[in-house]
């Protein structure tokens, strides 16, 4: 009986997106109808959905912890650029990164490291000494791959740090050609790497623009899973990134932005998202790319080993495991 229950809670676990939300109770005992679990929920309504699994059974969750409170404390990413983790150590590869600023909200803790939620609900683990309780007021977003961040205004002037393509950060003060930008340093960069975001278009129509002028910065970057900037992008990366840049959130991994794109059929606009899956995994949709317009396309690809122009039309190996396109361009 006891293997059957928990047969049955493992099979519930599998609806919950472990990017998402967390499901992992165990049986701790069975005594005269009640039923004793331990372990982590995400948030108290999905114990709900384990008493409507066991209707004839009174649930004793003592030993239950729900992550998910009603005033979770706050860190932000005080480094430039840190790894988001499945478990909590270096040893695994990335989910994804996060850049200076990004703000989360802390679940648990676990020696040095913290479970975190970013604002769009994706969860990972994060180490600890690379967070802060300070926030930043972002002013300016970071367009170059990467930028050098200087003691002064001067490209022979010390280099104190760099940041990476994507960053929010404040502007303190400009001089000529330079800025001077608070980060995880503070220092001077050339404005003509930052984006003030003030400038990101409204019209729909603009942001398809600077979307092709956008997409293009990143030509030659290499493949990187979990990767979001011009150290190493993923394929939902660079287009988390363009979207960004536009002052449009789009989730994180290509089947959730699949998920949650508007659908559009040909004739294929700029800034559109077109779909794949690749067949060699769980998800049906593993991969992503931006069209140019029509089937011309660019993204990250592991093929072409980093960010190049594809047209989808004339390489077979896309076609074939082509499924839709979407957009947040609307």
């Amino acid at each position: 009986m006891t293997q059957a229950i928990q047969t049955k809670l493992d099979d519930l676990a599998t609806k919950y997106d472990p990017r998402m939300s967390v499901f992992d109770l165990k049986i701790a005992g069975q005594i005269n109808g009640t039923l004793a679990l331990s372990g982590r929920v995400f948030e108290g309504s999905q114990m709900e959905d384990v008493q409507r699994l066991f209707p004839d059974l009174k649930l004793d969750t003592a030993s239950v912890k729900i992550l998910r409170g009603p005033s979770l404390p706050r860190l932000s990413v005080a480094t430039n650029l840190t790894g988001l983790y499945e478990r909590p150590t270096f040893g695994m590869p990335l989910s994804s990164e996060l850049c200076f600023g990004t703000q989360l909200d802390i679940l648990e803790e676990e020696g040095n490291w913290v479970f975190t939620r970013q604002k769009d609900g994706y969860l990972g683990w994060a180490y600890r000494p690379y967070l802060t309780q300070t926030s930043s007021n972002e002013t300016h977003l970071v367009l170059a791959p990467s930028v050098e961040v200087h003691k002064a205004p001067s490209e022979t002037s010390e280099v104190l740090t760099r940041l990476v393509s994507g960053t929010g950060l404040t502007v303190e003060k400009t001089d000529g050609e330079w800025s001077c930008v608070i980060a995880n340093q503070t220092g001077w960069v050339p404005s003509s790497a930052l984006r003030d975001v003030k400038d990101i278009p409204v019209s729909i129509e603009d942001k398809r623009k600077m979307m092709v002028e956008d997409a293009h910065r990143l030509i030659g970057i290499p493949y990187l899973w979990g990767g979001i900037s011009g150290n190493g992008i993923d394929c939902s990366g660079y287009a988390r990134l363009l979207h960004r840049w536009v002052g449009v959130e789009i989730p994180r991994d290509a089947d959730q932005q699949c998920a949650a794109a508007n659908v559009v059929e040909e004739p294929f606009q700029t800034g559109d998202l077109l779909f794949f899956g690749e067949g060699d995994s769980e998800r049906q949709v593993t991969h992503v790319g931006i069209s140019l317009g029509g089937w011309r396309m660019i993204h990250s690809s592991r093929g072409n080993n980093g960010v190049y122009v594809d047209d989808v039309q004339k390489n077979n190996s896309l076609m074939e495991i082509y499924i839709s396109t979407g957009t947040y361009l609307r």
